[in-house]
């Protein structure tokens, strides 16, 4: 079992009439690592596209799905549950034929010999796929349950609402990580099943990318140790949350999120951790506006692991007017910030590009790469550069490429929201 810890990063100094108070709270994981892992009861499926476009390119994205998901059987580890979930229209068992079966030798070779016999046909109708995990996770609700979902297209064979409700039957049921292969997927639809349960989303370039990148997210999985780890906040009477947001190791906006404890008390849910892991949030609390020389406590700042309270660290507020400690901005919160508004400059660059309008493109692109330089961004620098040319990345002096491959420009935007760790050296 790991050992959890919480430290909070702030300027507490504010200055006459101020009454927001901004705060990074890094959320620690230290225990015994994937070895230990093994006693968790845990559950995973392998939500699987079985749609008729997955036979294209000559049945090579089909070939590659199957033996990605057959990868991923093998990693998972003896004693674990498990499934495989075929989907089109509707969803469909592929292994086993009902509810879930237990991983050993003979369960594997069985799930393997099936999802090759299986062959694609039919629609994209993800809200089913999605329901037939929360059927299986159901079935031990005291278990740790994951899923990879995969698609290769948008969800055009059901109404948005009815992936809406799906997702939301989902909550609290199990964590999805949703990934979409070539480019005739929507990265909205996926984006917000992963947001939502609490996963990721990414793009798989090629096919032959997906062996991969199974093994690596299913081997993931097995190393998480704790199902449940919620950040609660207590406010005193007069002050409230304003947000709640992941930024590291990607942003995520948890506000709506929170679940009502009493009047002055939520919940937000971090979802499952392997033994050795590091997360940051940034929460905003807004306060009644104090004068000199008042001192209060903004909030109070407890991990709740597997429903076991674990108290953590403060959030305060001190007004001030020493000018010099209340324009301090601290800098765990300054970093987070510059990648917060990272993100959003490429989602309105990409958009504005898209809309042909280039002028506003070329300004948001280029405070991108301003921002990513400057942040120590170089994964989202390399990928900027694969959609705009950079003549002075301090300035952010950019040109657009006339020529962007699909697979660059979708990498850029399902990959904005992924930010790097302040150094707190």
């Amino acid at each position: 079992m790991s050992d959890f810890n919480a430290e909070v990063f702030q300027n507490e100094f504010l200055p006459a009439g101020a009454g927001t108070v901004d705060a990074i709270v890094t959320v620690r994981s230290a225990g015994t690592g994937a070895a230990g892992a093994g006693h968790v009861d845990t559950v995973e499926m392998i939500l699987i596209d079985t749609s008729g476009s997955m036979t294209e390119e000559g049945g090579r994205k089909w070939r590659a799905a199957q033996a990605a998901t057959q990868a991923a059987i093998d990693t998972i580890r003896d004693g674990v549950h498990f499934a495989v979930v075929g989907g089109h229209s509707a969803a469909y068992m592929i292994y086993p034929h009902e509810g879930l079966a237990v991983a050993d030798a003979a369960s594997r070779a069985e799930a393997k010999t099936r999802v090759s016999m299986t062959q694609p046909q039919g629609g994209t109708a993800m809200g089913t796929w999605l329901q037939a995990g929360a059927y299986l996770a159901g079935l031990r609700p005291q278990s740790m349950a994951h899923a990879i979902l995969l698609t290769d297209g948008k969800n055009q064979h059901e109404e948005p609402w009815v992936l809406d409700q799906s997702i939301a039957a989902c909550v609290g049921r199990f964590q999805c990580d949703a990934r979409g292969l070539g480019v005739d997927w929507n990265i909205g639809e996926l984006r917000k099943i992963a947001s939502a349960l609490l996963g990721t989303v990414d793009i798989i370039p090629q096919p032959d990318d997906m062996v991969e990148a199974f093994t690596e997210l299913t081997q993931k999985a097995m190393g998480r140790q704790v199902g449940a780890v919620d950040l609660r906040l207590w406010t005193p009477k007069g002050s409230s949350i304003q947000f709640v947001k992941q930024v590291a190791p990607a942003l995520e906006d948890l506000t709506s999120m929170a679940r009502n404890v009493d009047a002055l008390t939520n919940d937000y849910p971090l979802g499952a951790w392997s033994g050795e892991e590091e997360r940051d949030y940034h929460v905003r609390v807004t306060v009644p506006v104090g004068a000199v020389g008042d001192e209060r406590l903004a909030a109070r700042v407890t991990l709740r692991i597997d429903g076991v309270d674990q108290p953590a660290a403060l959030v305060r507020a001190v007004w001030t007017d020493d000018e010099a400690l209340s324009t301090r901005i601290n800098r765990e919160v300054a970093h987070y910030t510059g990648q917060a508004e990272l993100a959003d400059a490429i989602a309105e660059g990409l958009a504005a590009r898209d809309a042909g309008d280039e002028a506003k493109a070329t300004m948001k692109l280029g405070r991108a790469v301003q921002l990513a330089t400057a942040t120590g961004n170089s994964d989202t620098v390399r990928l900027l550069a694969k959609v705009v040319d950079v003549d002075d990345a301090g300035n952010g002096t950019v040109r657009l490429k006339r020529e962007v491959e699909k697979t660059d420009e979708m990498a850029l935007d399902v990959r904005s929201t992924r930010t790097v760790r302040v150094n707190k050296g």
